[in-house]
């Protein structure tokens, strides 16, 4: 009967096992997503593998409670097979090995003679109550992961709402970006960009919200939700930043009814425009700092020589707002930031510094994508992967059409 119920319960367990552990990867898929080019079959291959191979665990550990002393008792064993699936599997296929080693468990102990022993009782109350609470476990972390994977799509989807992704091409610019934000679970936080393709050239804002995370998100919907609308209204850079600040500033107002701290926020935000003809970029820096250039194998970092203070901390006069100029050849990328990047520290508390990093510039100017990527990549082995800051970086090279 024994050997029945346990032929059983390998096949119970292996299907059970299988279907499990599709179920759970959802809510920690790697960022691939659909996209990504990991076939099924070897996860599949794992999962079944797994349960199969605590199964012949526990048969096993039967066969040696059968053969060894009968003053040998080895039922207290059979606890290790559930713990070890709860560890990494579901509740059903963690409750179905605890009922494979309960039975193994009995069949030992009838086997050396404790039928109507105390020892049996504790035996079977043991395994029974620490197994109801691997099951209990596995329920719990399972309701996590799902709670996880709705908290990440309502992340994105938040994304996908505040900042639009950029098109990789803007009449002769190629552009790409790159967001990470402090909050494990967020996809959006105090730092911001936005790109608009207006009658005056293209242009750019990239800015940083004071606080960080999701707590900073109404004001980052709020100067890019200004943006979107008074880049196409205003002819130059003065006038689009000094539109900024007063809507910052009725956005400040209203938030102040309900928050008694409202004018403390403000916002540092670069405005950058390409003109249709090319060959110079136009700048009004609102304390924030002007990007990296990127030419040929040399990285320099453009400096302004009056930045504006913050949006909030000043008067919406065009005057407040110097515009600079700056010229640049075919090929040149530049690299917008946010102060993630520069004030980002590795262990022993060194800032990153990306103008005296080893990066392979003239590779990387050749493809923005390519360039953020590398970048990216170097901040975190600088920081061994922890970001205590959101992040923005938006990289943007002048390639006319032939």
């Amino acid at each position: 009967m024994v050997n029945r119920l346990t032929r059983r319960a390998v096949d119970v367990v292996a299907r059970a096992g299988g279907t499990g552990r599709r179920a759970l990867p959802a809510a920690v898929r790697p960022e691939g997503g659909a996209g990504s080019h990991v076939s099924g079959r070897p996860g599949t291959s794992r999962a079944v593998s797994g349960p199969v191979a605590l199964v012949a665990l526990v048969l096993g550990v039967m066969a040696a409670g059968l053969v060894v002393p009968a003053d040998i008792h080895l039922a207290t064993l059979f606890i290790a097979a559930p713990a070890l699936m709860a560890a990494f599997s579901t509740a059903l296929p963690t409750g179905n090995v605890a009922g494979l080693s309960l039975v193994a468990a009995m069949a030992c102990d009838i086997r050396d003679g404790l039928l109507g022993s105390a020892i049996l009782v504790v035996h079977a109350a043991t395994l029974l109550v620490v197994s109801l609470l691997l099951v209990a476990f596995c329920r719990s972390r399972e309701r996590s992961h799902k709670e996880t994977s709705r908290l990440r799509a309502i992340s994105r989807a938040a994304q996908r709402v505040v900042l639009r992704p950029l098109p990789r091409r803007i009449a002769d610019l190629k552009v790409a970006a790159l967001y990470r934000a402090a909050d494990t679970l967020a996809d959006v936080g105090g730092d911001l960009y936005a790109a608009a393709k207006t009658p005056y050239g293209t242009r750019f804002l990239i800015g940083d919200v004071k606080g960080k995370g999701l707590a900073a998100l109404d004001d980052t919907a709020a100067v890019l939700g200004a943006f979107r609308e008074a880049a196409y209204q205003h002819p130059t850079l003065p006038d689009l930043a000094a539109a900024l600040e007063g809507s910052f500033r009725r956005h400040v107002a209203e938030a102040a009814e309900t928050d008694p701290d409202a004018a403390e926020r403000f916002i540092t935000a670069l405005l950058l425009e390409f003109p249709v003809d090319g060959g110079v970029m136009r700048s009004v820096s609102c304390g924030h700092p002007l990007p990296l250039r990127v030419h040929g194998n040399r990285v320099t970092a453009l400096t302004s020589r009056s930045p504006a203070p913050p949006l909030g901390l000043t008067g919406a006069d065009r005057e407040n707002y110097p515009q600079e100029e700056f010229r640049y050849a075919p090929g040149d990328a530049f690299l917008l930031y946010t102060d993630g990047l520069a004030e980002a520290r590795d262990s022993s508390g060194a800032f990153y510094s990306v103008t005296e990093r080893d990066i392979p510039w003239r590779t990387a100017a050749a493809d923005p994508e390519v360039l953020l990527q590398q970048v990216h990549d170097d901040l975190l082995r600088h920081t061994n992967g922890r970001l205590h800051d959101d992040v923005a970086l938006v990289a943007v090279q002048w390639a006319p059409a032939c």
